[in-house]
């Protein structure tokens, strides 16, 4: 016996990823429906061999079905959401309306699955931010070696983090480059982003913060440990999939790179490639498709008594968003449902 699920936004990037990985992972499914707004009514997505018509999500009754794994943004999952954890259909949320919410399990399979049990309270997870997840999936195992202090990172995330409107932006504004009579302006980002980094990710706060670097101390805190002290930088870049993460890591006791990258190999979700020589790490291009949170280039930090940097690199659309919504049903059937 399986499960029924719902796959709400199922036409977007994130919602298409959701369904090619429910199908790649053989997620043990009785029934599937995709949703979308009304908009997007009829239009046909992929799941496995199988194509699903979109339905109404306005109209759509949840009663009876298991698990609803939402791609839509908080306006919309404000909305819904509640209807659906009412009816009894537990949601997996990928915007950030819920993430901060105390009565709502922030997962990252690899690093708190056992938070899970606490969804019963609102019948709602949270999925984190694209770019907190595939960091903290690098940092939970060197945390529980070597107790994590402080967290100093950068990130490089491509233009997929701003959906289909960002890939439109990159795509047609490179192509314009070449064309001087076919002037691309921005419209999704702030300022050009063909051939250019734009360290502005979501809106600016009053300490000069942005939003999106916010969010990646306060899930890690969540989610990891309330202890650690964290600062971004969260930098856009001319990528169409992938975001890249160059972290500096403070512990309190001293752990050697090769113990690192020897303990990095052997922990869930995550793939080293780490050789001194010339295409010895990860890029964006190379992570495109995969599960894996790729770590490279790890090495001690000689400017402190404990310290070590790594580069992370992972698909977002995938760890970062699909993939880890996905592995949450799946430990949400293993551990509480127990249908499949």
């Amino acid at each position: 016996m399986g499960y029924r699920i719902a796959v709400v936004g199922a036409t977007g990037n994130v919602g298409r990823e959701m369904l090619n990985i429910l199908h790649e992972r053989t997620f043990p499914v009785d029934e599937i429906v995709a949703l979308a707004s009304r908009r997007s009514l009829g239009t046909e997505v992929s799941f496995g061999d199988t194509t699903l018509k979109t339905k109404d999500l306005e109209t759509f009754d949840f009663t009876g079905w298991d698990i609803a794994l939402f791609a839509v943004g908080s306006e919309a999952t404000k909305t819904y959401a509640p209807k659906a954890a009412k009816a009894g259909c537990v949601v997996i949320d990928n915007s950030s309306l819920y993430r901060y919410d105390a009565d709502v399990p922030l997962i990252v399979p690899e690093v708190n699955a056992q938070a899970i049990h606490g969804y019963s309270k609102k019948n709602i997870i949270a999925n984190p931010n694209c770019s907190t997840a595939q960091m903290v999936v690098a940092l939970k195992p060197l945390h529980d070696r070597a107790r994590i202090k402080r967290v100093v990172v950068s990130t490089y995330q491509s233009v997929s983090g701003a959906g289909k409107e960002g890939i439109d932006e990159l795509w047609d504004q490179t192509k314009s480059i070449y064309n001087p009579t076919d002037s691309k302006p921005p419209k999704k980002f702030t300022k050009q982003i063909a051939f250019n980094v734009i360290p502005h990710i979501d809106v600016f706060l009053d300490d000069g913060s942005t939003k999106e670097e916010w969010k990646m101390v306060a899930e890690t805190k969540k989610i990891l440990d309330p202890k650690i002290k964290v600062t971004a930088t969260c930098v856009r870049v001319p990528v169409f999939v992938g975001h890249s993460e160059s972290i500096n890591i403070e512990f309190e006791d001293f752990l050697d790179e090769h113990e690192a990258r020897d303990i990095l190999r052997e922990s869930p979700g995550i793939m080293v490639i780490d050789k001194r020589e010339d295409g010895g790490y990860v890029t964006p291009i190379e992570c495109v498709g995969d599960y894996a949170t790729f770590i490279s280039r790890i090495r001690q930090d000689s400017t402190i008594d404990n310290g070590l940097n790594l580069w992370c690199v992972s698909d977002n659309l995938r760890k970062g968003a699909a993939l880890n919504a996905v592995q949450i049903a799946e430990v949400l059937g293993r551990e509480c449902l127990k249908k499949g």
